[in-house]
């Protein structure tokens, strides 16, 4: 993994209650040639599992943990981030080397994994400003590449054929969000979501294929070649299940319906000038690599991403409203929140 954000000072480990004599007793155990604890410093940024920069004298580490508190059921689950990256290292997605996994809390206060820190390069804005045309699109091809990558690997054959159900994803992920949004009675309800809640199940795509999927995979979640346009390592895999590989296609294609809001889409940009490849020119790309001729139900799986998105700020609006949003962008997301509900239920009209 690398630095998505600068590290913050450098006791900030020490703030989080972590023993660093404890830790340093615990890596000497479990991996090999490890010198020991030069340097812990907490990345900035909104991950949901704190992560850290574990410096020693001859090598640079990333430390992840579950937080601490009290954590909802099969959240943060950071062992199954280590157990994917683990099954995934024997293909040619590119993952950070796991080093060791604890389980036992007593460490540093939640389980805990420690894997390779990967340098290269990180992407946040899609437009990928200061980058000439050739070398958009060819990091818009690397994307592609990797996920029809991942898509393609036969999980019985990495030993993640009990990764997760095999079937109805889409149905449980709808009831998910749904639940989720409905729920949470404190935020304004949105017309348009409200109304997707009753459409996106009743015309859930009859096709219900079943591959690795990622979850979160964008640009801003790859680590590219310092200098070549080449996908090193994919990160953040907390989401990772088993589940459909076209929904999870759909999840990162929403930067081309997205305009440039709180969080920066493709929308309303001259891709030709950027030499950024069309949407229809990028689909077709995954489609040949994964050996579909079309996506039909593109739509469908574009208004259900949108609606995911939007139900998620839903849940920020209400807690911003409690006072415990942890994003400093909650009250920007807020904002964008009728926007994306409104793309979601436009491309459910395409269906």
């Amino acid at each position: 993994m690398t630095a998505k954000t600068e590290p913050e000072a450098r006791n900030h480990a020490f703030a989080d209650g972590i023993d660093v004599n404890r830790l340093n007793e615990w890596l000497h155990r479990e991996v090999s040639g490890f010198e020991g604890v030069t340097l812990l410093e907490r990345f900035s940024g909104g991950q949901s599992n704190p992560t850290y920069k574990l410096i020693t004298p001859d090598r640079r580490y990333v430390l992840r943990r579950k937080p601490a508190g009290l954590i909802v059921k099969g959240a943060h689950a950071i062992e199954r981030e280590a157990q994917i990256m683990s099954a995934l290292a024997s293909t040619k997605v590119p993952v950070p080397r796991v080093y060791a996994v604890c389980d036992d809390s007593s460490i540093i206060g939640t389980p805990f994994y420690l894997m390779e820190m990967v340098d290269g390069r990180n992407f946040v804005d899609p437009a990928l400003p200061g980058l000439d045309q050739n070398a958009r699109n060819a990091i818009f091809d690397a994307q592609n590449a990797t996920i029809a990558e991942l898509h393609s690997i036969d999980p019985v054959r990495i030993g993640l054929d009990n990764y997760g159900r095999r079937d109805k994803y889409l149905e449980r992920q709808i009831a998910r969000w749904s639940s989720q949004y409905t729920s949470d009675h404190i935020a304004p309800r949105n017309a348009d979501l409200d109304w997707l809640v009753d459409w996106l199940p009743a015309h859930i795509p009859a096709d219900d294929e079943t591959t690795i999927v990622h979850g979160d995979f964008r640009l801003d979640n790859l680590i590219f070649d310092p200098l070549e346009p080449k996908v090193i390592a994919v990160l953040d895999w907390e989401l990772s299940t088993l589940g459909h590989p076209l929904a999870d296609f759909a999840y990162h294609l929403m930067t081309y319906r997205m305009p440039r809001l709180t969080i920066a889409g493709l929308a309303g940009q001259d891709l030709a000038k950027l030499g950024i490849p069309a949407e229809a020119d990028y689909v077709s790309k995954y489609c040949a690599r994964t050996g579909r001729s079309s996506i039909p139900d593109l739509p469908y799986y574009l208004a259900f991403n949108l609606f995911r998105f939007a139900a998620i700020i839903h849940g920020i609006h209400g807690r911003l409203i409690r006072g415990n949003a942890a994003s400093a962008r909650a009250a920007s997301l807020v904002q964008d929140l009728p926007i994306i509900a409104q793309l979601a239920r436009k491309e459910a009209a395409l269906v």
